[in-house]
């Protein structure tokens, strides 16, 4: 199993990325998935869950970064705890619940069980079987080596040596905070994230959370059913937003040429808004006073979208958040946040999350169409004609569109290189930079 690039093809990938362009067969070739579990999903924050999942002492959720099963648990203390979920006798896969509450985990195989801080406090027949010589103390849960919280979002990383989480995030972390920090008490999740397999690859889904050009063509159904404008420019007015170590977001707008009454910020509840105005910068509000969709991508496979979508003939605001988990090069299992700040009124959240549902769920309209569209990418991607074939990806995602005419917008009040459209690669192009620079990092 290879786990570096041999300099032939870290040459001639570079040299393609260079000229914006990215080889197809990048997307589904088994060596670069395998290196890039070891240089990227190795070392690099990736997203557990939401503080709220787990309120409680002894409140728990399971999890997975790639094939390594995570125990996310609150200890007596209320502190968060993750841990390898594997018990430490025979490597069973301790806690197969997806969520739950208990004082302690026992192993259905031996036994063993082990509290909430992940150490070992029970062993059947143990001084018979071991003798009093064994020290419990050396047989407790394996830690994740790093976990750290950021506005209620859990993330943990299996590198002790990692950068600290907000150095990572770097300039994204402006553009969370306007959906994660503007509500007094934050966000909250509301049911259970909902889990779902589809055929993809892992980059090709991240980086179509920084393409609004797909939405006219993808989502078709929605402006034939009436539900997105005619305009085939509406998902392009705002501005794309390039950040640090590959992240990247689009700030949707209207058209400046509408007559439309203009949606202030996402249309949440006016009782909102003076929590908004205290708890936001003069410059993250001129942003979310105008925005209709907050979308992107925190490299390197957490995705959001914060949008305003109908239930009953109403536009209702809410966060979703989600991790595509590699399952292969051409398979992912989307595990898919609904948030919505705690300090709205209960029956908005209800009918947000009936818009969520109805748009984003796994069987939501806009979902069904990324899912068709992702899975034909992988199908056309394993044959041997792709070997020497470069992507432009003058639909999908387009390197080339706006390389050499559109020039940053340097009167844009956020951090990042911001540019005065979203129908732009720049916030893609850097997702790949960095994905590369990971891929060939010593």
């Amino acid at each position: 199993m290879k786990k570096h690039l041999d300099e032939e093809t870290r040459k001639s990938i570079e040299n393609s990325l260079e000229r914006g362009l990215f080889p197809q067969w990048v997307l589904t070739d088994p060596d670069i998935y395998n290196i890039e579990m070891e240089q990227i999903f190795l070392r690099t924050w990736q997203l557990l869950g939401h503080e709220s999942e787990i309120r409680e002492p002894g409140q728990y959720v399971t999890r997975w970064i790639v094939n390594d099963p995570v125990l996310l648990v609150r200890n007596g203390g209320g502190e968060i705890k993750a841990f390898l979920n594997s018990c430490t006798h025979r490597g069973v896969h301790l806690c197969t619940a997806d969520a739950g509450k208990k004082k302690s985990f026992t192993c259905p195989y031996h036994g063993w069980s082990y509290n909430l801080d992940g150490d070992l406090i029970g062993i059947v027949a143990g001084d018979k079987i071991y003798g009093e010589e064994m020290d419990k103390k050396d047989w407790g849960l394996r830690p994740i080596p790093r976990v750290e919280v950021y506005k209620g979002l859990i993330f943990a990383n299996l590198d002790p040596q990692a950068m600290p989480l907000e150095e990572f995030l770097g300039e994204f972390r402006w553009y969370l905070d306007i959906m994660l920090g503007r509500s007094d008490g934050g966000m909250e999740v509301r049911g259970v994230p909902q889990r779902w397999v589809v055929h993809a690859n892992w980059k090709m889904v991240s980086e179509n959370f920084v393409d609004p050009y797909h939405v006219q063509t993808s989502h078709r159904s929605t402006v034939e059913l009436g539900m997105s404008p005619e305009d085939p420019l509406y998902a392009s007015y705002g501005h794309g937003v390039a950040c640090n170590h590959g992240h990247g977001i689009c700030v949707i707008t209207s058209s400046p040429k509408s007559k439309a009454r203009p949606v202030k910020y996402q249309g949440l509840p006016q009782e909102m808004w003076p929590m908004f105005e205290r708890n936001l910068t003069k410059e993250q509000l001129e942003v979310f006073e105008k925005v209709k969709v907050l979308v992107g991508t925190c490299f390197p496979n957490m995705s959001f979208n914060c949008p305003l979508h109908g239930n009953e003939g109403h536009l209702y605001n809410y966060f979703n958040v989600r991790v595509w988990r590699p399952l292969g090069p051409d398979k992912v299992e989307v595990i898919s946040w609904f948030l919505i700040d705690q300090s709205a009124p209960e029956q908005y959240k209800e009918d947000a999350y009936k818009g969520y549902i109805g748009s984003f769920g796994p069987s939501g309209t806009l979902e069904q169409d990324d899912t068709e569209i992702w899975a034909r990418v992988v199908q056309a991607s394993k044959g041997f004609m792709v070997r020497d074939k470069s992507l432009n990806y003058n639909n999908f995602s387009n390197y080339l569109m706006g390389y050499d005419h559109v020039v940053p917008d340097e009167t844009f009040p956020g951090p990042g290189v911001a540019y005065s459209t979203n129908y732009v690669d720049f916030m893609t192009r850097g997702y790949h930079d960095y994905w590369f620079e990971m891929l060939t990092k010593e």
